[in-house]
């Protein structure tokens, strides 16, 4: 009987062991899995888009245990985004960073998302509050706007008429800063003499934005300046300025990547362009879904994100984050700057 005892017993602890042991590969697996944060971007074959896919891979390196999902539609639509997005839940991933081409139209899906457990922050071009977390914008809309009004002065000084090239009709961040624009027009004295004639849509197509260009050299003979705050906008102006031998008679500003108006600075066709770092705004983005996920953080009006070499971001009013000031870049940097982005 006693052996019979110490038999069972010896059982029962290689029972213990093996089950033991296989939760304990189980947590093993568990632990090796790399969390699955999805980058929804306005659309495909953008460079400023490309450099933000680049700043996400870079932070996910650095935490280790993260995949990047870069995923966006052919055309800046928010149909596109929305049928993304479905997939993305279908898919169970764990996070969603969207840069919006609707604010409204998204936030029915992203509430699907986040009902099932998905954390979701907007960035560059906001969601409204219903839809995310958080929205984490590049830098405050009020000097963005305001910022492009007092460079295109200071190109064109201070007087003539000007039109602004934007993206879409239904881009949160692009209506905010020509808000803002249309308000530094009236409020500073230096714009006095500057009379804005048009605002025109190229939807971030290339095409479509310099046959906006052309249409803006014909409507306005007298144009003196065009605000391009959009990437694709500002490079397919300076390609219509130079087509159309304009060089210096129309000044252009704008948003644009150094990589892709390089060339256009040099020769003078945009003197002076203003952006934040993309890269920086996907690696930002990347470490704030990261804290979501793993419960470090809340997304609360107050929370402060450990965001890595971009140091500490706080959650402001209306749940916006800003991640820093635009950088103004000119024929004595441009060179420097366009070989990282």
């Amino acid at each position: 009987m006693k052996r019979l005892i110490t038999v069972l017993v010896a059982m029962s602890l290689l029972t213990t062991a093996l089950f033991a042991s296989g939760a304990g590969e189980q947590a093993g697996a568990a632990a090796g899995k790399k969390l699955r944060i999805a980058l929804v971007v306005k659309n495909l074959g953008n460079g400023f888009f490309e450099a933000a896919r680049d700043g996400a891979l870079e932070a996910a390196k650095e935490l280790g245990d993260v995949e990047i999902i870069y995923q966006g539609p052919s055309s800046p639509t928010a149909e596109g985004q929305i049928e993304i997005i479905e997939n993305l839940i279908a898919t169970r991933v764990d996070g969603i960073a969207i840069s919006a081409n609707d604010p409204d139209a998204l936030v029915p899906v992203l509430k699907k998302a986040m009902a099932q457990g998905i954390k979701v922050i907007s960035f560059d071009s906001g969601v409204s509050e219903g839809g995310r977390i958080l929205h984490l914008a590049p830098s405050d809309t009020e000097l963005i706007g305001r910022s492009q009004v007092k460079l295109l002065g200071e190109l064109i000084g201070w007087e003539g008429e000007i039109a602004i090239l934007s993206a879409t009709a239904q881009a949160t961040n692009q209506n905010a800063w020509i808000e803002y624009m249309k308000k530094e027009l009236a409020e500073n004295p230096k714009c006095k003499n500057m009379k804005l004639v048009a605002v025109v849509y190229g939807d971030d197509l290339s095409d479509k934005s310099y046959r906006e260009a052309l249409g803006l050299f014909k409507s306005y003979p007298d144009l003196k300046g065009i605000i391009a705050p959009t990437t694709v906008g500002i490079a397919a102006a300076a390609k219509a300025i130079q087509d159309q031998g304009l060089t210096g008679k129309i000044q252009l500003t704008g948003l644009g990547l150094p990589s892709e108006m390089k060339a256009y600075i040099l020769s003078g066709v945009c003197e002076k362009m203003a952006l934040w770092n993309p890269i920086d705004l996907g690696y930002s983005s990347t470490y704030i879904l990261y804290n979501l996920i793993k419960g470090k953080n809340t997304g609360a009006v107050g929370d402060v994100f450990s965001c890595g070499r971009m140091g500490e971001i706080k959650v402001g009013p209306g749940g916006v984050a800003v991640m820093g000031e635009p950088f103004v870049f000119t024929k004595e940097n441009i060179e420097k700057f366009a070989a990282m982005f």
